[in-house]
């Protein structure tokens, strides 16, 4: 699938060395998923496994980060993960992976709304102030291309959850 999808892309197991050396090195960095499109629920597993075997390994990986495909202006046409297909997916990121100290919804490619109810479903980083996001704008997206400091904050509030502000490190910078 990988090959058919990224062919000009290096392979998990290379991909998975290049981050055991960067965490070795004391580089942290954060791991993704996309998924949604032609991918099987075994080989979703298998992706959180692997991430989470090389995280029990060198304790590097700051967070992980679920993306929904969006099926639009590609050539692998499909169906747009539900609400609730997204909402699983964080849950089951968050059980496999309690090794990762942080589990992302990037709200850009879920929708505000889903974004907001993921902070109950293992979420605790809703990926900030994000201007003119582009990818997947191209892909179809219809959210907004923005949210302000202070609707971040509404929204995390209005979710019964603390906003903190942080640095790419996770360092509190303030919290509301």
């Amino acid at each position: 699938m990988r090959q058919r999808l990224f062919p000009d892309k290096i392979g998990a197991k290379e991909w998975l060395e290049v981050h055991r050396v960067a965490h070795k090195l004391g580089i942290r960095t954060n791991a993704t998923m996309l998924y949604g499109h032609m991918e099987t629920i075994e080989e979703r597993v298998e992706h959180l496994i692997k991430l989470r075997e090389l995280q029990d390994e060198t304790g590097g990986f700051l967070a992980f980060i679920p993306l929904p495909y969006h099926p639009k202006n590609n050539k692998y046409a499909g169906d747009w993960t539900t609400g609730l297909q997204n909402l699983k997916s964080f849950a089951v990121a968050r059980l496999m992976l309690d090794n990762f100290p942080h589990i992302k919804c990037f709200w850009v490619s879920t929708g505000v709304k889903v974004a907001q109810i993921s902070q109950s479903f293992g979420v605790d980083d809703l990926d900030g102030t994000v201007r003119e996001e582009r990818i997947y704008h191209m892909a179809g997206a219809d959210t907004a291309q923005y949210l302000s400091k202070n609707q971040l904050i509404k929204l995390i509030k209005d979710a019964g959850k603390i906003p903190v502000e942080r640095d790419a490190y996770y360092n509190v910078i303030a919290e509301y």
